[in-house]
Formats: C-alpha cells, sequence, structure tokens
C-alpha cells in the first residue's frame, strides 16, 4: 500500500498567516522557535516536505496547537477512555 501525502496548503496558510498577523519576519520567527528560515519558508509552501517534529516546534512558537482527533477510521477516545495522564500531580 502507498500512502498519499495530504494537502498541507491549509496549514501553510495558516503558519504565514500567524506569522505575519504577529508582525515577525521569518528570521524573527526562526529565533522565537528554535528553526532556520529556510524551514521557515518551507513550512509556509510545502509543509508536507518539512518533519512533523520541526513543524511542531513553529506551531508551538507561534502559539498556536494541532489537536489529533483520530487514526485513520478509529473514533477518537473519550475521555473515560484515554489513558492515563503523565502530568506532575496525577495520580495513576
Amino acid at each position: 500500500m502507498k500512502l498519499q501525502v495530504p494537502d498541507l496548503s491549509p496549514l501553510a496558510q495558516r503558519l504565514a498567516a500567524e506569522r505575519k498577523r504577529q508582525g515577525l519576519s521569518r528570521t524573527q520567527a526562526a529565533a522565537v522557535c528554535n528553526v532556520s528560515t529556510s524551514f521557515i519558508r518551507d513550512a509556509e509552501s510545502t509543509p508536507e516536505r518539512c518533519s512533523l517534529g520541526k513543524l511542531l516546534l513553529l506551531v508551538q512558537g507561534l502559539g498556536l496547537s494541532i489537536q489529533v482527533l483520530g487514526w485513520g477510521d478509529d473514533v477518537p477516545p473519550t475521555p473515560d477512555q484515554s489513558a492515563p495522564s503523565n502530568h506532575p500531580g496525577h495520580a495513576a
């Protein structure tokens, strides 16, 4: 089975729009997000070619978040079906 890369142009547009909304140049955003300026350019044009880890650095650095709702045809778990949290102070 060959996987098809999804169209990530909406992500690219949202990243560029948020960077610009914050008044950040690509160089400034790169410094804040701990990535290279060329990575910012790539993320805003062809994010499907970027690593997920670095995309997450950019997303978090811009104060955004990404939510995974499920895996393929799976239904997202309800809170009572979720795995226990690893947050400090959480009793397992």
